[in-house]
């Protein structure tokens, strides 16, 4: 090999290692990046030495699917388990305690005193008050579900705002990489900054990326829905003004198509805006037919009836906007839990008279119990405890067995509600556990290690001081020649 040969190869291989240990660097400098992919320096062979010729992006693209997959389900899960918390203390209060179950059962309580007391007007007045705590938790519990309502449509709003504004940063990035990729620019950060925008995105809709020419990427919804052809696709959503039991929100859509709302515990939803709709509509409305239910309960359970049966039952202790009338067996009447109330007649403190609980007659001399207007009578009050222990028939679209108890029924909606918000709380740890996983063997296939990189650093470093201890030599043998020569 001729000197200028061996020169030129000590050159290169100076040039060379510089190459890579920028590479290096910038790797290090990024390891607690976590959209950056890990480079490298693609050296190919020649007569002069090896020499760099790219800088590859790692890649694969079966683990970043599988991520982006991940971080739709445990986005759309922790959102629900979040609501499902948020709802637990708005409508049911720290442990239960201002729930309709222990103040329904508080009632019965003083209601039994009061069969044991019939002649005690105090207890009489208690009782009353019980009566009132019930329909106070019900009406809250109604105001409670239909403000959650409107605050999580607010929540959609501001999320489909910031689906939009990643869709429009997306826009960005992709024609950046399409521009730089069709001139042969290094466009390895833009990639970069587009897997990122890819995984914020992920966690709003679960999407398919599709990669065309010049690393162009299409973006789909699960669901078949286009997100992103060229131009982002228009996500809209019209927020409502108010919401009342029984309605139902405005959907949300994507490029028209509209977004399914997710089902179950453990939920079915892609994406947090899936999730809110099913909190907005699904659960929270299941809650408030529920409270509907047991307000009918009572107003059913202590409607009067006529001793001789010829009248029909007339609301009693318990009303409603229809009454007299009582509600319809086993059907659901929305937003009956906001409109209940105590009924005036039997309200001291509206010129009424508790002991009509005891005696009957609210509704006319027809519907009185007592008619010997004994004090120690307490058979009406004693009717009305066995009333709320006997099966009564119950809307099944409110997600309870048809046929139970109404004190039963009470203690059901917090079973439900829990089952609901245990099954979503246990899915959450399995999701966040699969998101790690998938995150972690990503992070393995395309991060940073910086064991790994620092030891490359070391091999180069020994590469260098051996490139240059050859250009020592060589420069040497070129004076002593010249020396000679001279």
């Amino acid at each position: 090999m001729s000197l200028s040969s061996a020169l030129s190869i000590a050159q290169s291989a100076l040039l060379n290692t510089s190459r890579q240990t920028t590479v290096v660097s910038r790797n290090l400098s990024e390891a607690s990046n976590t959209d950056y992919s890990r480079r490298s320096a693609v050296l190919v062979s020649s007569d002069n030495g090896a020499r760099v010729v790219s800088i590859t992006r790692a890649t694969n693209e079966v683990l970043f699917r599988q991520n982006l997959s991940a971080l739709s389900s445990y986005s759309a899960q922790s959102t629900l388990t979040d609501g499902l918390d948020t709802l637990s203390v708005d409508v049911y209060g720290a442990e239960y305690s201002p729930s309709p179950a222990p103040a329904i059962g508080q009632f019965q309580d003083a209601l039994q005193t009061y069969s044991a007391n019939p002649s005690n007007s105090n207890v009489a007045e208690s009782t009353l008050e019980a009566a009132r705590q019930v329909v106070n938790v019900l009406n809250a519990g109604s105001d409670a579900i239909q403000s959650f309502r409107s605050d999580t449509d607010r929540s959609i709003l501001s999320a489909v705002g910031e689906l939009n504004s990643l869709l429009a940063d997306f826009k960005k990035v992709n024609d950046e990489v399409v521009a730089g990729t069709r001139v042969g620019r290094d466009v390895n950060d833009a990639l970069d900054q587009r897997d990122g925008l890819l995984k914020k995105i992920s966690e709003y809709l679960p999407v398919s990326a599709i990669q065309r020419s010049d690393n162009d990427l299409m973006l789909v919804t699960t669901s078949g829905a286009t997100l992103f052809e060229t131009v982002p696709r228009e996500v809209t959503f019209t927020p409502s003004t108010g919401f009342s039991p029984g309605s139902t929100g405005n959907g949300i859509y994507v490029d028209g198509v509209p977004i399914a709302a997710g089902t179950g515990g453990n939920t079915s939803a892609g994406g947090k805006l899936s999730a809110m709709l099913q909190l907005r509509d699904t659960v929270s409305a299941g809650m408030q037919a529920q409270l509907d239910e047991i307000a009918r309960g009572l107003i059913t359970s202590f409607a009067e009836k006529d001793p001789s049966g010829v009248q029909p039952d007339a609301a009693g202790l318990f009303t409603w906007p229809g009454a007299p009338a009582v509600p319809a067996a086993g059907t659901l009447v929305d937003g009956l839990a906001q409109m209940i109330s105590i009924n005036a007649a039997f309200d001291s403190t509206k010129g009424g008279d508790p002991k009509l609980l005891r005696d009957g007659g609210a509704n006319g001399a027809a519907y009185v119990s007592n008619t010997s207007g004994g004090a120690a009578y307490s058979d009406l009050l004693l009717g009305y405890a066995q009333r709320m222990e006997q099966p009564m028939a119950f809307d099944s679209a409110a997600g309870i067995q048809a046929s139970i108890s109404l004190s039963n029924y009470s203690t059901e909606t917090i079973s439900w509600f829990e089952g609901v918000r245990q099954d979503s709380s246990r899915a959450a740890e399995s999701k966040s556990a699969l998101l790690s996983r998938t995150q972690e063997a990503l992070s393995n296939a395309t991060g940073v290690n910086i064991d790994e990189e620092m030891t490359l650093m070391l091999d180069l470093e020994h590469t260098y001081q051996a490139s240059a201890r050859l250009m020592r030599t060589v420069d040497d043998m070129l004076a002593s020649l010249l020396n000679a020569l001279g």
